[in-house]
Order: structure tokens, then sequence, then C-alpha cells
């Protein structure tokens, strides 16, 4: 059936705001057991009659750095444990810093990223099988990979936020990476490389032709006319918005009209799909919960068109307005006032009783859109080489094996060059 004969579409669509703490990555059986519990909230909602899409949040496998380190938690900010676990694990990172000229920071997350990719792709895979669903998998620092003489091979230092979708039988059907890049993301934060604008595709399914604009990237001009002009009607924003949701936004783009942050969020996917030309629903999870040292807040939402949801609603410190399909509550209601001290007294390091204290939520909205003329893209090399991984017919690359013993001068240049990137 080519795109002009697609029928009509029927579906469903899941939003799923979880709560992460870093005890969920210190293993691979707590990561599956904190993915499959987001499933298992999904559940509920999956449609038996009509194809359902679940959306999960953006860099929930970021954290995965952790695995095998459980001690790592204990140091209190993200920071310090990234430091220790580089020392930790130096007969590995040091050889990556070397080798392919990056940061500390990168080399860490690099020097576990092939076992780490595998053990990401394969949980979100089984789980699209097993509850049958087309799975937006959220997003995580991820690698570059081609396929040569039957093996894997990463491009070096390559390590993107990257979305992965799944068909329900758990096939690829694609990846994204984010182009726009946020302070923390950057040099000086966990140091990912951003994305070519040039390479956001949209993928034709039975549940939307479906394009991906992660957290910053769906508040941005080109990357949204970018898919509207290849013919998105479903747009993904997976988030994870490192700031107390009450707070003033983190990246005016009017240093002189700061607003709260909330207020700012209407311009992602409220925007695209309210006034978009062919974007005609969007769904925005949110992560909320206190990682370590940071903190992580927001209300998930599924937006469309005013005549799609007439009923007036919107986030907190914002005027009801059409569009809001599906909104999850925030934790409190109230005075402005009110409201931002709710959220700082929430926030990690607070020492309130509220601390940490996060709504989570799921939300679902069944959607009708009329048939698919949108071509379905070529595979690039990189969606060549994960297709094989979630097929099975490969297994991820061998990490670095270790040296030993480590000479003095090399723990001497480690600290040397961690010292060095922290004062960028």
């Amino acid at each position: 059936m080519t795109p002009s004969e697609s029928p009509a579409r029927d579906f469903r669509v899941v939003a799923v705001q979880p709560r992460w703490s870093a005890a969920d990555f210190v293993s691979a059986a707590a990561f599956r057991a904190w993915m499959r519990a987001q499933l298992g909230e999904a559940s509920a909602h999956i449609a038996p009659d009509r194809p359902t899409l679940v959306v999960l949040t953006e860099l929930n496998g970021l954290p995965l750095v952790l695995r095998g380190a459980g001690w790592a938690t204990r140091l209190g900010t993200f920071e310090r444990a990234a430091a220790a676990l580089f020392l930790a694990r130096l007969p590995r990172t040091l050889p990556i810093l070397l080798r392919e000229r990056v940061s500390p920071i990168r080399a860490l997350q690099l020097a576990g990223i092939d076992a780490n990719t595998a053990l990401y792709l394969r949980t979100c895979r089984d789980l699209a099988r097993e509850y049958g669903v087309y799975l937006c998998c959220g997003s995580a620092p991820m690698p570059r990979y081609r396929l040569a003489g039957g093996r894997l091979r990463r491009a070096p230092g390559v390590l993107t936020n990257q979305t992965v979708l799944l068909g329900p039988a758990g096939e690829l059907i694609g990846v994204a990476d984010k182009v726009h890049l946020t302070p923390g993301e950057e040099a000086g934060g966990v140091d990912l490389c951003p994305g070519d604008l040039g390479e956001l595709r949209v993928f034709p399914t039975p549940v939307g032709d479906l394009g991906v604009a992660i957290s910053l990237d769906a508040f941005r001009a080109d990357v949204i006319g970018r898919l509207e002009a290849r013919g998105c009607t479903v747009l993904l924003q997976p988030d994870a918005n490192s700031q107390h949701w009450t707070d003033l936004e983190g990246l005016p783009p009017d240093p002189a009209r700061v607003r709260d942050l909330p207020q700012a969020w209407l311009e992602s996917s409220w925007t695209a799909s309210t006034s978009g030309r062919s974007v005609r629903y969007a769904v925005n999870p949110m992560v909320v919960g206190n990682l370590l040292d940071l903190t992580f807040d927001g209300q998930s939402a599924i937006t469309g068109r005013a005549e799609d949801a007439p009923e007036p609603r919107s986030y907190v410190l914002t005027e009801p307005r059409p569009g809001f399909l599906a909104l999850a509550p925030w934790v409190a209601q109230g005075p402005p006032d009110d409201l931002r001290r709710a959220g700082l007294d929430r926030a990690a390091g607070s020492g309130h009783p509220l601390e940490n204290r996060y709504r989570t939520d799921t939300l679902s909205a069944d959607l009708h859109l009329p048939p698919s003329h949108v071509p379905t893209p070529p595979r690039t090399p990189h969606e060549e080489a994960l297709a094989a991984v979630l097929r099975g017919e490969i297994r991820a690359a061998t990490p670095v094996p270790g040296w030993g013993a480590v000479a003095l001068a090399a723990l001497l240049a480690a600290g040397v060059a961690w010292a060095r990137w922290r004062k960028r």
C-alpha cells in the first residue's frame, strides 16, 4: 500500500509523567523495573480496538552512567559523582579521552555507552512488544553507529541526545537527534553533540506522521518549520525540564522580557498544534523528581487545535485557553506567589518537608487523522545498525579492555584534564 492509499487513522496517544531517582539507574534490573513501571501505568490507557502510541520522557537513559556504581549516588551531586566515576573507571575513560580528544564527562559516558545503549534499546524493544504499542522511547545520550563486516562501529567522539521510535513488534521506525542544546547539555554540562537540522525527518505510521522535537527543539522555528515542511501531523516533544516549574524561564529569547516558565512553555507544543500548518496534535511528556542535586518538574500535556479541545485550561501561572486535549495538574493551585514558593519547596536541596514531592501522571487522548501522504524516509546507516541490534542479529560493540594498574602520571593527567574542563 503506497502512502496515498493508506487508510484514515484512528488511534490513541499516551503521555507518561514519571518520577525518577538515581536509584533507578544503578543496575540493569533497576532500570528495567523503572521503565516497565511506566508502561504499566500506560497499560490502563492502551486502546483495545486501535493502535496506541506511548511517549516517554527526555534523557531517560542519561543516568545509566551510574550503572554498577550505587556508591556514587551518595556523593550528593551529579558533578561529584561524575568526577569520582571518571577516576574509578580510568582504565576505560582515559584511553577514550586521549584517543577521541573529548572532555572527561563525554569520555565517561562513551566508556560505557555500548553496553548502556544495548540495555536501553532492548528494554524499550521488549516493552513495545509486550504491550503491543508504538513507543517513543524518550531520549538518551547515544553514539552514532554503522555496520562494518558484521560488527558495530562507533563514530569517535560523537554523542547526541537521541530519540528512538519503535513499532509494536519492537521494530525500528526511526531515530531523531536534538538540534538545539541547553547549557546543561553543552560543554561544561554533560557535553553532548548537537544534532543536524538537515537530518530531521518525518515517519508515517498508523499513529500519525511522527516528527520529533526534543524539549528545546519544540521552541525553535527552524525545527518546527522543517518538520512541517515534511508533513508532520503528530509532534513528539519528550522533555526533562531541569528547573522547578514555577521558576522564571531559563533561556529567554529576549532578556528584557523574562517570563514565568509555564508562560514560555506555551511556545512549544501548544503553539505548534494550535497554529501550525500540518501539525495537528502534539504530545509533551515531562519527567519530574530530584536527581541528586538536579530538579526536574513540569506539566505533561497533549495538545491539538482549538476546535478539537475547546475547554479553556492551561499551565499554572497562565490564563486558561483552548487547545489542551489532556493536561496533568500541577502539585498546587493558588496565587502566583504561593505557586512560586511551592516550586522552591520541592526543589533539590530545599530541606523542606515537601522536597521531591512531585505529581506523577498518565494522560491519553483519542485522535483522528486522514490518510497519510508522507513517504517513508530511507534508513540512515546508523538506523540500519540499530535495527540489527534490535533484531538480535548483532551485539553492541565490545567495551575498551582495562589496562590493569594505571600509572600515577595517568592519574595526574586525568585530574588536570577534569579540572580544566570544569573551568570552561
